[in-house]
C-alpha cells in the first residue's frame, strides 16, 4: 500500500500516529485486507478500506511454473508495468520429524522498464518509464507474502536498482517486518559506481551483486553499454572497496551466452579479474554462472559441457563458482527474461 497515503489519511481522520505502525504490521504478516486488521476500530477499517488501496499495484496476470516458480505482472496506478518473481526451493529433510521449509526467495523490480538497455536482458528492449517508489517495490514482496512466508529478496528484477537506491533502500528497512532479513537481501548492479560506493557506507548489511557477463571491456561494453561510462577495472575496485568496508562477499552473476562469454580462455581472463584473494586469504568474489534461457533473444545459451569446462577452469584458479539453479524459464521468468508483455 503507499505508505505516504496512508499516514495523510490516519492524519485527516485525527488518528493517533501509531494506528499506520498496526496498519502496516497486518500488512507484513500477508492480511489480505483492512477488514482483518481486528485491533482496528471498525468505523476505521471501513474508512480505510473506502479511502485507500490496499495495494499501490494492480494485478493484471500470474504464471505458475511446473517447478513452484510464479511470475506476476502488475500496473502501478499511472498503468506502469512491472514484474516480480516466487521462486520456491525444495523442502529440506530433517533428521528427524517433519521437513524444514526450503527457501522461498522472491525478485523484485525497481523501475518500470530500465535505461540502460544491456542486449541479451529482455528488460532492456522496453521502454523506460520511471523509478518506482518504496511502497510499490515493497507491494510485490506484501503480494507474495500473502500467498506464503518468504526469506530472501533479490532485486534482480526490471530496472537498475542503483538508479533509484533512495526507493530500493527504503524498501529495505521495511523487508526484515515482512520476514526477509537484511543478511538475506541482495543487491544488482551492472556497475553504477556511485550507487556501489553509497551502498557500502549504507548501515543495513544487505549484499552485492555485480552483473559482469564478461572479463573484457570491448566484449563488456558491446553486450552492456554502461561499461563505457564504468569500465571493468573501476567497477571491480568499486567492489574490492565495498568488500572492505563491509565484509561482505560480492557475488558476480556471469550469464553464459554461447560462443560469446563461455570460452576457455575467457574463464581465464575472468579468474585473473577477480584476482587476488581477500584479507587473509578469503576471496573478495563468488561467480554465478547463469545458464541462460535464449527465449526470443539474439544470443544462444552455452550448453551444459561448456558451462562445467568454465566452472572448473575457475575452480582450478581458487575462484569459487556455483552454477544457479534456472528458475521459471517455462513461464519467461528466468534471469534476463522479465519484459512485461504490457509494454
Amino acid at each position: 500500500m503507499d505508505l505516504q497515503a496512508l499516514e495523510k489519511i490516519l492524519a485527516e481522520l485525527g488518528e493517533p500516529r501509531f494506528r499506520a505502525g498496526q496498519v502496516w504490521a497486518w500488512a507484513a504478516r500477508g492480511a489480505e485486507g483492512f477488514e482483518q486488521m481486528t485491533n482496528l476500530p471498525a468505523p476505521l477499517r471501513e474508512q480505510l478500506a473506502a479511502l485507500l488501496p490496499f495495494s499501490s499495484l494492480q494485478l493484471q496476470t500470474e504464471a505458475s511454473s511446473r517447478d513452484g516458480t510464479v511470475k506476476a505482472l502488475f500496473a502501478t496506478a499511472d498503468g506502469r508495468p512491472l514484474e516480480a518473481v516466487l521462486m520456491r526451493y525444495r523442502d529440506r529433510h530433517a533428521e528427524h520429524g517433519a521437513p524444514t521449509p526450503g527457501r522461498r526467495s522472491i525478485c523484485v523490480s525497481s523501475q518500470s522498464g530500465c535505461p540502460l538497455t544491456c542486449r541479451f536482458c529482455a528488460t532492456g528492449a522496453m521502454k523506460f518509464a520511471r523509478n518506482l517508489t518504496s511502497s510499490e517495490i515493497l507491494d510485490q514482496a506484501l503480494h507474495f507474502r500473502r500467498i506464503e512466508p518468504i526469506d530472501h529478496c533479490v532485486f534482480m528484477g526490471m530496472g537498475e536498482p542503483m538508479l533509484n537506491l533512495d526507493a530500493v533502500l527504503g524498501a529495505c528497512e521495511r523487508l526484515p517486518d515482512i520476514g526477509v532479513t537484511h543478511r538475506r537481501t541482495t543487491i544488482s548492479t551492472v556497475g553504477w559506481i556511485p550507487g556501489i560506493e553509497r551502498l557500502g557506507e549504507c548501515d543495513m548489511p544487505v549484499r552485492l551483486a555485480l552483473s559482469l557477463h564478461a572479463a573484457e571491456d570491448a566484449l563488456r561494453s558491446e553486450l552492456m553499454p554502461v561499461n563505457e561510462r564504468y569500465p571493468l577495472a573501476d567497477v571491480i575496485e568499486a567492489c574490492r572497496a565495498f568488500h572492505s568496508r563491509r565484509r561482505r562477499r560480492v557475488f558476480i552473476e556471469y550469464v553464459m551466452l554461447a560462443g560469446v562469454n563461455d570460452r576457455y580462455e575467457q574463464a581465464l581472463a575472468l579468474a585473473r579479474l577477480l584476482q587476488p584473494a581477500g584479507d587473509r586469504g578469503k576471496p573478495v568474489f563468488k561467480v554465478n554462472l547463469i545458464p541462460f534461457n535464449p527465449s526470443g533473444s539474439e544470443f544462444e545459451g552455452s550448453g551444459r559441457e561448456s558451462i562445467a569446462a568454465f566452472r572448473a577452469a575457475l575452480e582450478s584458479r581458487g575462484v569459487p563458482v556455483t552454477v544457479r539453479l534456472t528458475r521459471g524459464r517455462d513461464i519467461a521468468a528466468a534471469c534476463g527474461q522479465l519484459a512485461a508483455s504490457a509494454a
